[in-house]
């Protein structure tokens, strides 16, 4: 017999051995003997009172040994002479298109315009060093999209746009830890996520499909409303049928020229702010309700927040506990902030981007001559001014938390981990009252929600601007678009995805319509 049932721990009983065998035997009223073994099928941490709690969902193996763990499997397909389908981008949405292509016995022709994860390290350590974009290889463009440089955080709301569970496995069957199946808010890490790419990479590759680094698409061919080309960047002409168009929120250059070729475009309802940091031993204080360092057992505290300033929403985005402050910029010539963390989520700084909600209908009528992409240029121009508040360098804008919340110019700046934003100008001259009045209220309300998040130790960094894509590229029912047959918007830059999750599931389904057409 097998028992399904949920158990709590507290610090103390997650330290004794067997633990979990005397919760199921109380709990189901049995003698412990009965249990031959129990196995841990979700976890989480429960830190909302002053004690913290493990919650636990395990099965429970009554008088039945626990089975031997069988890893997950798939079933690829050769495809070097299968019909073709074409992916442009080789983020998250781009890569399980293709795997779920090979699954289908389909050959994914994969073009990105970046490099492959080994050779995106020199161009990111460029930018760390150097200041200098490259600005077809960094933080967002290149082998496995924007996810794979900056953190790998798996967590999802998207629970009925496809198989979760399904994601997950294909993640470990490339060489995730098993980890990521059971805990409630999973996290690879920077450090793992490219081996990991790399091995998915491989597999594409042994069953025949096709990836094109250094490609940039750079041009569409239509006739009768039907893709039926794409020029490259060396000028050669590729023709194609089915194109699943998964270039990621940042590739600003495809949605001009679909808006040039009067392809139809929307414009979207973004986020816009900051970065905050603070020492992460606060962040473990508050939420652990801890002093010092927090219990071995713990993991860096995380938090989330939102707060309605003036019918408008402020709120915490991709929170990296344990992590650092990078610079996203995928041009010369402006400023992006992102944050990311290591598998161990070590480091002594805990960031978050507090943005605001920006409503493209109403907020920035003086953008309304841009049309569909009015969002976009709002984005990029404050992107430019915080180059130009930089010192016309690719540092950023930062300033102490509490001056900014006070208007205060701040004359310096404890140690953080991101030290290019040291010397620079302060956040308080640099962003539109739209964002930076919503956001002094924002903080406000959040050190009242979160005793001591409002502290003299703590920094912003801006800005935080690539949250998600200000254009939408629509699509019908069955995930074409309602205009060019054989156009396929994917992922976070057709504006369906916002995560590594969500973009991997909706890439899933964008393979599997587009294959309908061949």
């Amino acid at each position: 017999m097998v028992k399904e049932i949920q158990v709590r721990t507290n610090l103390i009983e997650e330290k004794k051995t067997g633990t979990l065998v005397y919760k199921a035997s109380s709990k189901l009223g049995i003698d412990p003997i009965e249990i031959m073994g129990v196995k841990v099928l979700r976890k989480s941490i429960d830190a909302r009172k002053k004690e913290t709690f493990f919650n636990y969902k395990i099965a429970v193996f009554i008088n039945e040994p626990v089975p031997e763990k069988t890893p997950p499997t798939f079933t690829y397909k050769e495809v070097f002479n299968a019909k073709e389908i074409h992916i442009i981008g080789f983020g998250p949405s781009g890569m399980y298109a293709a795997l779920r292509c090979i699954e289908l016995g389909y050959k994914p022709i994969i073009l990105e315009r970046g490099k492959n994860v080994q050779d995106r390290r020199r161009d990111i350590k460029a930018i760390n060093q150097d200041h200098i974009v490259n600005e077809n290889s960094n933080y967002c463009f290149g082998e496995g999209g924007a996810g794979t440089y900056s953190d790998g955080k798996l967590y999802t709301r998207s629970l009925k746009r496809g198989d979760v569970r399904r994601i997950f496995e294909n993640l470990v069957y490339h060489g995730a830890t098993e980890q990521i199946l059971i805990d409630a808010h999973p996290h690879i890490g920077t450090n793992k996520l490219p081996k990991i790419i790399q091995n998915i990479r491989e597999t594409i590759i042994k069953f025949g499909g096709e990836i094109h680094f250094n490609t940039q698409v750079t041009d569409f061919i239509i006739k009768n409303n039907q893709l039926k080309a794409v020029i490259l960047k060396n000028g050669n002409e590729m023709t194609v049928n089915s194109v699943i168009l998964a270039t990621g929120h940042s590739a600003r250059d495809i949605y001009e020229l679909l808006h040039k070729k009067n392809i139809a475009l929307k414009a979207k309802s973004f986020a816009m702010g900051v970065r905050v940091e603070h020492p992460q031993e606060i962040i473990d204080s508050i939420q652990y309700n801890c002093e010092g360092t927090r219990d071995t057992l713990l993991p860096a505290a995380a938090y989330s927040l939102v707060q309605q300033v003036n019918n408008r929403g402020v709120y915490s985005f991709c929170m990296c506990p344990g992590g650092f402050i990078v610079p996203a910029a995928t041009a010369n010539g402006e400023v992006v902030v992102n944050g990311m963390s290591p598998s161990r989520r070590n480091n002594k700084f805990a960031n978050s981007g507090i943005v605001v909600e920006i409503n493209i209908d109403k907020d920035i009528p003086k953008y309304d001559q841009f049309g569909p992409l009015k969002g976009l240029e709002f984005q990029k121009n404050l992107e430019r001014l915080a180059f130009t508040a930089g010192g016309r360098t690719q540092t950023a804008p930062a300033q102490r938390l509490v001056d900014f919340v006070d208007g205060k110019l701040s004359s310096s700046l404890n140690e953080t981990s991101y030290q290019p934003g040291l010397n620079s100008s302060p956040m308080h001259s640099l962003l539109p009252k739209l964002i930076g009045s919503h956001l002094r209220k924002g903080f406000d309300a959040f050190g009242k929600k979160m005793y001591g998040y409002y502290t003299n130790e703590a920094n912003i960094v801006g800005v935080e601007s690539r949250t998600s894509a200000p254009v939408n590229i629509p699509r019908k029912e069955n995930l074409e678009h309602p205009e060019i047959k054989g156009l396929f918007p994917c992922g976070e830059g057709g504006g369906y995805a916002g995560g590594i999750i969500s973009a991997a599931m909706d890439g899933e389904r964008c393979a599997e319509a587009a294959i309908q057409l061949l």
